[in-house]
Parts: C-alpha cells; sequence; structure tokens
C-alpha cells in the first residue's frame, strides 16, 4: 500500500499562479502597446533566461535593487515596435503590463480549501515592482517572502530556506506550486515536493495526490 507523503504546508507563487496566466497578460500588453511580442521573448531570455548574467536589470529589479521607473526606461528602449517610427512609452511600461493580470479566482478558492483542511500556506513571489492586493491575500496566507522585500529571488535556493525558516517547516513536508520551470526544478533540488503550475484544476488534481482527499477533511 503506497503512503502519502506528510505535508503541512503548502506554498504558492503569485503571478501566473494566482493570477492570469503571465503568457496571456504579456500577448494582451504587447498588443495593446504595439510592441513586438518577439523583441520582449529575446529580451527574457537575455535577462532571465538560464545563462543569464546574475545581475541583469530584471534580476536587480526582483530583488529591490533597481526602481521600477528606471527599469521601464530600460525596457523601452529595448522593445521593438510594430511602426518604425513608433516609440515604446517608457512612463508606466509595467504598471500597464500588471493591468492586463487579474485574479484567478479558482486558484484562490482552491487556497481558501487548504486553509479550511488545517494546511499552512504561504506566499513566495519575485515582484517586478508590482503591487498585492494584500487585503485579498492576507486571509489566505500565514506567511509571505517577496523578492524586493528580502533582497533574494527564485531559484536562489536561499530564498525558500528563508521562507521556511520563517515558518519553521521542512522541505519534506512542504509543498511548492509555481508555474515556472526552473523555481520548481530548485524547490525540488531542497527536497520540496513541488506542483508545476498550468491551472486551478490541474493543481488541485496533483495537490489531492500528495495531501490526501481535500474534501473530506475540509473545516467549514
Amino acid at each position: 500500500m503506497r503512503r502519502e507523503p506528510t505535508v503541512d504546508a503548502v506554498v504558492f507563487d503569485y503571478g501566473g499562479v494566482l493570477t492570469t496566466p503571465g503568457r496571456q497578460a504579456v500577448e494582451s500588453w504587447t498588443r495593446a502597446e504595439g510592441i513586438r511580442p518577439e523583441s520582449f521573448s529575446e529580451l527574457l531570455r537575455e535577462w532571465v533566461g538560464g545563462e543569464s548574467a546574475e545581475d541583469t536589470p530584471l534580476h536587480r529589479l526582483e530583488t529591490g535593487l533597481l526602481p521600477i521607473a528606471e527599469f521601464n526606461h530600460l525596457l523601452a528602449e529595448r522593445l521593438r515596435n510594430h511602426h518604425e517610427e513608433g516609440r515604446v512609452e517608457p512612463e508606466g511600461l509595467l504598471q500597464r503590463l500588471f493591468s492586463f493580470m487579474h485574479p484567478d479566482e479558482e486558484t484562490l478558492r482552491l487556497v481558501a480549501k487548504l486553509r479550511r483542511t488545517g494546511l499552512r500556506t504561504a506566499l513566495l513571489s519575485n515582484s517586478w515592482g508590482n503591487t498585492y492586493p494584500w487585503e485579498q491575500l492576507d486571509g489566505l496566507f500565514e506567511h509571505a517572502v517577496v523578492s524586493g522585500s528580502v533582497g533574494l529571488r527564485k531559484p536562489d535556493p536561499k530564498i525558500y530556506r528563508l521562507l521556511l525558516d520563517r515558518m519553521g517547516l521542512i522541505p519534506e513536508n512542504t509543498v511548492f506550486v509555481d508555474d515556472v520551470r526552473a523555481n520548481v526544478t530548485a524547490a525540488r533540488g531542497l527536497g520540496m515536493h513541488t506542483v508545476l503550475h498550468r491551472d486551478a484544476t490541474h493543481t488541485e488534481r496533483a495537490l489531492r495526490e500528495l495531501v490526501g482527499d481535500l474534501d473530506k477533511h475540509d473545516r467549514r
């Protein structure tokens, strides 16, 4: 008989997990801004890809070392518009991207369900200088670690250990949910159970395999 692993807590990423998928938001943003999508994709590979340098503008933004206004100008300089004479307006550029990221109500309901079962929940997020809807999230998460506030970013193992230490958790009893494969791989390397998020249905199914019947233990 297969023994279910012991799970005390589930840790969630924010953007792309608790919100609109990142790809969907970026597609809407580039279309609205008239940005050539391939120019943003190329930039991401350079600034956050597996072989990127440690001090790229995006890394510095995520760790709180680069103000979002300055990042917006660096980003706008590298993006290409559909019109040769056109330029990408830097003022509020990332903020306009965030406007296309909306809460994923199904995943938020899943977090609430986990809390009702008695599982501990936490948030571990790489911030792009964005604000978080804390009035909505505070009741769902026991603790939150945001990269820009602690000077660390995923997939650096130190940021995972920081959250685990603050909550008194051990990796083997913790599940990490993220939509970025590199972040999931890093968590797994520490011994955490992991779920690569695609949508709420897939994630709930994966969590049920790890923690058992969520409905059975729902303490409403």
